[in-house]
């Protein structure tokens, strides 16, 4: 089977790189040391001051989501030192002592990540009721998965495209040029009518690409008979608010218009995203048919099934404008589902403030808000197919399966059904 390496991760494969090459070349006892430090950044990521956060999050974020591979480092570069004679001395046997206790910190750290199944499935049973969920069933117990996952995990961390999943670059949905732009995954048999999951990428509004973000999500749904989108939007001052989130709004509409032809069913619509992408995804959901941030637009559908967000930022963007520019400011009572997961350890964005979106809406919607947070996990957990993604992605799909499973749901109703109407204007109930 061939693959491909998506362009935004090229930067992931050149520190990968790199770090092999300095296991096999550099001095023992520094890259040993090396691998030690983010070991600790990992397991104990400072809180306080934000460069000191910021510094421990660019340092253990690796190692967090892919111990495994930093386990191979080590023993890659142990085995170079012992064939070159370098663990006889004092200070090669005490690197070896420290490679010893950094590969043990390592083997907790994946341990850690196995929590994730269980605190998301836990989640979803308080939200959502319980139920059968087999989606959940394999990694929910927080066992390891089987070899075939287990070696993808371990060998082939990044979200590579499958052959079987067909990729359609840079279609245009808005006039902005490359920051109206969206990629779109599908099954290469192109099946119809399939479920729709729109992705918007993170970068705190400044920069980041569709091409990055949430892709071993993509590609599991697709290849599962999903279409899937991840798109692009404006950023820094050409994507001030709420410039980005009539562009979200855009893809929305390309998709209801467009996307039959791509095998899409409409109806079925989810939009998600990661860190700044999941502040989009929540005022997107929260603000259907708004014709403030629809201009040009403004009698186009833009509702949608539910809502995932991923490590979000839920605050108000800056500049200040006339309008609120926080997701719960638009917090409204016919809010679809939403599933919000974020990381109990993240350095950036704490865990609490996405506690208390949830919570913001639980108190006003009519409709399920599963909260899950992920224990030891930090920032950007959605780059590889690691274990703790792996079985994020498990729980996505057990949400994803009750929404559009509701009796409520228009896939569910008879033809000529009406349901919700398409564009109701209703006045978002805002928090004192």
């Amino acid at each position: 089977m061939r693959y491909k390496i998506p362009a935004g991760y090229l930067p992931v494969v050149a520190l990968i790189a790199v770090q092999t090459l300095g296991a096999l070349t550099a001095g023992y006892a520094w890259f040993v040391a090396a691998i030690a430090v983010e070991t600790l950044a990992a397991l104990m990521p400072p809180r306080r001051p934000a460069l000191a956060s910021a510094a421990g999050h660019m340092l253990g974020w690796f190692v967090n989501e892919l111990p495994f591979v930093a386990i191979g480092w080590l023993l890659a570069a142990t085995l170079a030192a012992a064939a070159q004679g370098r663990l006889g001395s004092p200070g090669g046997l005490a690197a070896l002592g420290l490679a010893v206790l950094t590969a043990g910190a390592l083997a907790v750290i994946a341990r850690r990540a196995l929590t994730a199944g269980p605190a998301v499935a836990h989640a979803l049973d308080r939200d959502l009721g319980t139920g059968p969920r087999p989606a959940t069933a394999r990694l929910a117990s927080g066992r390891l998965p089987g070899w075939r996952a287990l070696a993808r995990i371990v060998f082939a961390p990044l979200p590579l495209w499958p052959r079987h999943v067909q990729r359609i670059a840079n279609i245009r949905y808005g006039d902005a040029g490359r920051h109206n732009r969206l990629d779109l995954y599908r099954h290469a048999s192109a099946p119809a009518d399939a479920p729709v999951l729109i992705h918007f990428h993170g970068g705190r509004f400044r920069i980041g690409a569709k091409s990055r973000d949430a892709l071993p999500l993509l590609h599991r749904l697709a290849s599962q008979g999903w279409v899937c989108i991840s798109a692009s939007y404006r950023l820094d001052r050409a994507g001030q608010f709420p410039h980005s989130l009539t562009d979200a709004k855009k893809a929305i509409a390309w998709v209801r218009q467009h996307g039959a032809a791509y095998g899409a069913d409409p109806s079925a619509l989810i939009v998600a995203g990661s860190s700044a992408g999941a502040h989009l995804a929540a005022t997107t959901a929260l603000t259907p048919g708004d014709p403030a941030f629809q201009p040009g637009f403004e009698h186009a559908d833009t509702s949608v099934s539910a809502a995932v967000c991923l490590y979000g930022y839920y605050g108000d963007r800056e500049p200040a404008g006339p309008q609120p520019s926080s997701p719960r400011a638009y917090a409204r009572a016919d809010a679809p589902p939403f599933l919000v997961a974020h990381g109990a350890n993240d350095p950036l964005l704490p865990a609490s403030t996405a506690e208390s979106f949830a919570d913001t809406l639980r108190r006003v919607s009519a409709s399920p808000v599963v909260y899950a947070q992920l224990p030891a996990a930090q920032h950007s957990f959605d780059l590889f197919h690691s274990i703790r993604f792996e079985q994020v992605i498990d729980d996505i799909q057990a949400f994803a399966a009750s929404v559009l499973s509701a009796p409520d749901h228009p896939r569910r109703q008879p033809p000529g059904h009406a349901g919700r109407a398409a564009g109701t204007q209703i006045k978002p109930a805002r928090p004192e």
